[in-house]
C-alpha cells in the first residue's frame, strides 16, 4: 500500500513537468492536423467519386478517345489508393495526376459542342470545381496546422518534451507548383463554325 502510494506521489510531478513542457499542447495541434488530414481525404474521394461518371458522360460521344479515357481511370484509381493511405505525400502526388489527366480530358471536350449544352455534363463541371476548391481550402488548413504543430515541437522546451513521447514532424500536403491550379474549359465561350471550303468561280 506504502509502494502504491509512492508511486501515484512520484507521478504527479512527472504529468505537472509533461504538462508544464506542452505535452497537452503538443497533443491538441496533433489532433487537429489529423482532423485536417481527414477533410483532404473526405474531399479528394469526393473528386474520385465524380471522375466515373465525368468520363461516362463524355465517352457518350467521344468514344474514340481511348487513351485519354485510360489515363483518367488509372490516375483516379491511384487517387482512391492513395487516399486510403492517408499519406499527405502520395495523396498529393496522385492529386496531381488526376489534375493533369483530367485536363486532358476537358481540352478535348471542346472538339465535342454538343456536350456544351449537355446538362449532366455541365453539372458534373460544377460539382467537379466545387469540389477542387474544397480540396484546395483543406489543404490549407492542413499545412496551416501542421505548421503550428511543426514549429511548436521544435521550440525548447517543447522539443524535449516531442523527443519522450515520439513526436515527429509532420508532412504537409504539397504537390507540384504546375498542379495548384486545376484546369478549367470555359464552356460559354461559343464554337466558332467550321469554314466553308473556298470555292472557285466558273
Amino acid at each position: 500500500m506504502r509502494i502504491h502510494r509512492m508511486t501515484v506521489l512520484l507521478a504527479i510531478p512527472a504529468v505537472m513537468t509533461l504538462s508544464g513542457c506542452g505535452y497537452n499542447r503538443i497533443q491538441t495541434l496533433d489532433e487537429q492536423a489529423n482532423s485536417a488530414n481527414h477533410d483532404i481525404q473526405t474531399q479528394l474521394q469526393r473528386r474520385a467519386d465524380l471522375v466515373p461518371n465525368l468520363v461516362s458522360t463524355v465517352k457518350g460521344v467521344a468514344k474514340q478517345e481511348l487513351e485519354v479515357f485510360t489515363n483518367v481511370a488509372n490516375a483516379r484509381a491511384k487517387l482512391a489508393g492513395a487516399v486510403q493511405t492517408g499519406d499527405p505525400h502520395q495523396m498529393a502526388e496522385a492529386n496531381d495526376q488526376l489534375t493533369t489527366s483530367l485536363g486532358r480530358l476537358l481540352v478535348i471536350t471542346e472538339n465535342y459542342p454538343q456536350l456544351k449544352s449537355d446538362q449532366a455534363f455541365l453539372r458534373l463541371q460544377d460539382e467537379l470545381t466545387g469540389t477542387e476548391n474544397r480540396i484546395a481550402t483543406s489543404r490549407n488548413d492542413y499545412n496551416a496546422a501542421v505548421k503550428e504543430y511543426n514549429s511548436y515541437i521544435r521550440t525548447f522546451p517543447q522539443a524535449i518534451t516531442a523527443k519522450v513521447v515520439g513526436a515527429k514532424p509532420r508532412e504537409y500536403f504539397e504537390g507540384a507548383a504546375s498542379a495548384q491550379t486545376a484546369p478549367t474549359v470555359d464552356f460559354s465561350k461559343p464554337t466558332a463554325p467550321a469554314s466553308a471550303p473556298a470555292t472557285s468561280n466558273p
